[in-house]
């Protein structure tokens, strides 16, 4: 885990609210033990993927079934994942179809970083889910086909349109690739 906890203290977070999820982030991993357990009510590590179309003007956002609302693809690690650059590509793969994805050349790391609550549901406790986010593109003529169960609906929301669709999170995060 020391080059993740390199990578997160190397991340220059953009505005208050990213500079508080990074250090409740750094926090997490430097108590260390499975980062990823998805039954670490203190919080766990999750991965997720902004994935931009080929003219960059665009976002592919998932209807999220448990949630039911427009998300980035991401999700929890599988057991003996460690790397969030990992599970962000695989839960991309799994929820859009798309092969061939590229980390973006201007963002070959860590993009985003957030820390939020999900809501008890079930036999599930609330708890936060520690996002490590990566920009990523899409080949040209990428074919949206997610696995069975994955993702309701798929759509590619043109950048200034976020916002009005997702939560706040996603926005905050979208609005970066508005101002480059």
């Amino acid at each position: 885990m020391s080059s993740l906890l390199q990578d997160l203290r190397r991340y220059v977070p953009a505005d208050e609210h990213e500079t508080r999820s990074l250090a409740r982030i750094i926090t997490h991993v430097e108590g260390g033990g499975d980062l990823f357990d998805r039954r670490r009510w203190d919080g766990h590590l999750t991965g997720s993927a902004f994935i931009l179309d080929t003219s960059g003007e665009r976002l592919l956002l998932l209807f999220h079934r448990k949630l039911d609302r427009w998300l980035q693809p991401g999700g929890h690690g599988e057991p003996g994942e460690t790397d969030p650059l990992v599970v962000a590509r695989r839960e991309a793969l799994e929820e859009s179809g798309i092969e061939g994805l590229i980390l973006h050349p201007r963002v070959p790391g860590i993009f985003d970083v957030d820390v939020h609550l999900i809501p008890a549901r079930g036999e599930e406790l609330a708890h936060e889910h520690l996002d490590l986010r990566y920009l990523f593109l899409a080949p040209p003529r990428a074919t949206l086909a997610p696995a069975e169960g994955e993702s309701r609906r798929l759509a590619w929301v043109p950048l200034a349109e976020v916002a009005a669709i997702s939560d706040a999170s996603v926005a905050r995060a979208a609005r970066k690739l508005l101002i480059w």
